[in-house]
């Protein structure tokens, strides 16, 4: 298995990905008829059949990757002009990590099980505290 980091370019924040997710799918016509979120983008993964249905992608957002969202499985679009799309289908779930920071790329990479970062623990979401800062913090130093 091996898992997937892309950037979440325009998105600032982890609250700000959950409140977009769900439209931008209905902006494609990408309705696969469940309550799933959907990535659409030019390239077909190679290592997709390692994905489908065991991994998560790990969304980059303002230079760190802070949530992941489970792959469910890949799709396939082809627009009206005949270009070709893959649909990423992932768990509508977005569950947020140990901030981990990471510097722009293009694409997506790869990303071994062992170096993804670990998530973070139930009330974790609650921005009240400063458990986030602290984690980011510790991974900038390599203690976690």
């Amino acid at each position: 298995m091996i898992h997937m980091v892309k950037l979440c370019v325009g998105i600032s924040s982890v609250e700000e990905l959950e409140s977009y997710r769900h439209e931008r799918a209905h902006w494609w016509g990408a309705d696969y008829g469940e309550d799933v979120h959907v990535h659409r983008t030019r390239m077909t993964p190679k290592r997709g059949d390692e994905m489908d249905g065991k991994a998560s992608i790990y969304w980059v957002i303002a230079g760190s990757i802070g949530c992941r969202q489970k792959i469910l499985r890949f799709g396939s679009h082809t627009s009206e002009e005949g270009i070709n799309y893959c649909d990423l289908i992932l768990d509508p779930e977005i569950v947020r990590t140990v901030p981990y920071p990471k510097r722009p790329f293009q694409g997506w990479r790869y990303l071994r099980p062992e170096d993804a970062p670990p998530d973070l623990g139930v009330g974790a979401n609650n921005d009240s505290d400063n458990s986030m800062e602290i984690a980011a913090e510790l991974a900038r130093m390599g203690l976690i």
